[in-house]
């Protein structure tokens, strides 16, 4: 059996061979082999020729600094298709730190899963915060609520792409991440088109890895940012990303599509009061 570890990087050395050491160092179910496939989205901080003094045998592509995640993990998928399609495919994201025996227990939820419903589902790992150990950082979400593992499978509808395994039946069915997105909301599409054909998002029973949460407003929204440093960050791939947004939205829920968003222009230009009618809303 054969697995595609599927990573995108940009100028993450450290962060990135920490990444792929946490890797090599865990265990995997007894005739699973794995191939790593890591685009190198134009870093500049000698990434590329670090990894492949530890690790010769990973997969490097290049990138021009212009793929960001949804596109580079794209290109990576690709990548693996190349010859005999795998037979499982696993997202990890490069600042993601998984644990010994994180792929063994993704694999025993898929496993177990299968044998209980006899269709495929998709098995989301759940991050723990780096800082509090305790804490949720990614993972599944079921309608915006976070989903804490509790040592049992549990299901929900919107999934984080910091660590998840997808078998050869899932892509066959949805193909790969939407050619719609740039960075962000390409692992959200996933999980909601998995959905829509049937396919369960699973998240894992116990905590499986770590990563830092983000903090914090983002920048489009957030009043101590300038105006124009909140529009700006409105319509770039590291921001909201209004454009893609857009398709994001009238793909999943067209019926209050308008209303979204005019909801997130109204939050960019005047947040302060945005947020104070939403917390008076609730």
């Amino acid at each position: 059996m054969n697995i595609a570890i599927l990573l995108t990087c940009h100028n993450r050395k450290e962060q990135t061979i920490h990444c792929l050491e946490a890797l090599h160092c865990s265990n995997f179910p007894i005739g699973f082999d794995f191939q790593v496939y890591l685009v190198d989205d134009g870093s500049s901080d000698g990434t590329s020729n670090a990894i492949l003094e530890i690790f010769p045998t990973v997969n490097i592509i290049k990138g021009k600094g212009d793929l960001y995640w949804n596109q580079g993990m794209r290109l990576a998928w690709n990548s693996a298709l190349t010859g005999v399609t795998p037979d499982f495919f696993l997202w990890l994201n490069d600042d993601t730190y998984i644990d010994e025996n994180a792929v063994l227990h993704l694999f025993e939820c898929y496993n177990e899963y299968i044998s209980m419903n006899s269709m495929e589902a998709i098995i989301v790992g759940s991050c723990r915060d780096r800082v509090d150990q305790d804490k949720y950082s990614y993972g599944l979400r079921k309608n915006h609520v976070k989903i804490i593992p509790n040592g049992k499978i549990q299901n929900g509808n919107l999934l984080n792409g910091n660590l998840v395994l997808i078998s050869k039946a899932v892509y066959t069915q949805l193909g790969i991440l939407s050619n719609s997105y740039t960075h962000a909301m390409g692992d959200h599409d996933y999980g909601l088109r998995a959905l829509e054909n049937g396919i369960e998002l699973i998240t894992s029973k116990i905590y499986i890895a770590t990563c830092a949460s983000n903090i914090g407003l983002p920048k489009w929204c957030d009043p101590k940012i300038g105006f124009l440093d909140r529009w700006i960050a409105l319509h770039t791939p590291l921001g909201l990303n209004i454009n893609e947004y857009k398709v994001f939205r009238k793909r999943f829920w067209p019926k209050n599509y308008i209303t979204s968003i005019l909801k997130v222009y109204l939050k960019c230009l005047v947040p302060s009061i945005y947020n104070k009618i939403s917390s008076n809303a609730n």
